[in-house]
């Protein structure tokens, strides 16, 4: 996906997109890797501030960090498919079905602890850490792409201290749909449309949401048709959405039901009702506790937040892909009926919704930089650890 030999046939114009200043798109791997290096280096130190201080204080409440980030929660779901499979049957019982997991991830994982010692849960936290150095360059190459290096260092740190950036190295799906979404956007940007295509497929066979970053490649690429025909550009129209329908469809198969995988996530309370239950989660927390939950109230501002970051970015006339993966993104966490606690963790690949903020901090002053990016680096180290060593449900 991140690979660097542009397609050879006629493209057509990508609706808002700008033509870069700088040569992230046609450079070499090596000088590409080069130029990101500052970006990871910073990606590394924020995660690394994070760990630290998640394992001082497991320590102090004698708690193993190993545990927490490799075979709790959704850890143990995936494990469980890398190890057993699939169920064949819909069930009874709520909140017990492993087909709303989807595959790709732990068909790595499977894979992979093949040929790796260690146990299983060990390689799909290798594998997390691994991909979300992955996505770290990727989200790097679409701000710099767009506004520059600075920007794209920005972005970069900003998207590793997310309130929740902590699950980015837990044995979850996080990091390997964000390295997905990052690398198909910036393939689409720079018209790279059969990486584009691949990266979506991938994507949609990682997490429910793929379907977001389908939406953001099949729409594109049918606005680019209308200005020039590529058979490229309508292969990637058709084939981005083949990874989540490919799943979709095979739940349905399985469970001898055309709405197979729809009815497992009604076994999960999860459905889409316009957005009556996130808005009254808002009321209960911010107008009917007097106490409410600090996990719970992170989690409703991080969406609130989301919610006015998608009004700059659109503002700013960000590129239409972004615009369309960051507007089902989140259309598809605040218009969910399904369980609220996770709703911060849903948006984490949404990174292009933290464009403004990079793009504004570019321009402050080296005071105001500092200060914001500290704050926003001390916040999410202390509600990571708050999130796993507190806060009693899953992240």
């Amino acid at each position: 996906m991140s690979s660097t030999a542009p397609d050879t046939a006629p493209r057509g114009h990508i609706p808002g997109t700008r033509r870069p200043h700088h040569p992230t798109a046609t450079a070499a791997p090596r000088h590409a890797l080069r130029r990101a290096a500052p970006a990871l280096a910073a990606y590394l130190a924020v995660r690394l501030t994070g760990l630290v201080f998640l394992a001082v204080w497991a320590h102090r409440r004698h708690h193993g960090v190993w545990p927490m980030l490799a075979t709790q929660w959704d850890s143990r779901w995936y494990l469980g498919i890398a190890d057993h499979g699939y169920t064949h049957t819909l069930g009874i019982a709520y909140d017990h079905n492993n087909l709303a997991f989807f595959p790709l991830y732990p068909l790595l994982v499977k894979a992979v602890a093949v040929l790796t010692p260690g146990t299983r849960a060990s390689t799909g936290l290798a594998l997390a850490w691994l991909a979300s150095l992955v996505a770290a360059w990727g989200v790097f190459a679409v701000g710099d792409r767009l506004a520059g290096r600075r920007v794209g260092v920005l972005l970069t740190v900003l998207w590793a201290a997310y309130p929740v950036g902590l699950v980015q190295w837990m044995g979850y799906t996080e990091s390997l749909f964000t390295a997905f979404a990052a690398w198909t956007l910036y393939a689409v940007l720079t018209e790279r449309w059969l990486s584009a295509a691949a990266g979506s497929v991938l994507a949609g066979l990682t997490r429910p949401t793929g379907i977001a970053l389908a939406a953001a490649v099949t729409v594109t690429a049918l606005l680019a048709l209308r200005i020039r025909r590529s058979p490229r550009v309508l292969t990637a129209a058709l084939v981005a959405p083949l990874g989540w329908c490919a799943y979709v469809g095979w739940v349905g198969v399985r469970l001898g039901r055309w709405d197979g995988y729809f009815a497992v996530q009604r076994m999960w309370h999860n459905e889409l009702d316009g957005g009556a239950e996130t808005l009254r989660w808002l009321r209960h927390l911010f107008g009917q506790v007097s106490r409410p939950e600090l996990f719970l109230v992170v989690v409703s501002l991080t969406m609130l937040v989301s919610v006015v970051l998608f009004g700059l970015s659109a503002a700013d006339r960000q590129p239409l892909p972004l615009l369309v993966f960051s507007a089902v993104l989140l259309l598809i966490v605040t218009a969910s009926g399904g369980v609220y606690f996770p709703r911060a963790r849903f948006l984490l690949p949404g990174f292009p919704l933290l464009l403004p903020v990079a793009g504004y901090l570019a321009r402050a002053s080296a005071r105001v930089r500092v200060l914001a990016l500290t704050a926003a680096i001390a916040g999410s180290a202390y509600f990571g650890a708050y999130m796993l060593l507190v806060w009693p449900s899953a992240p």
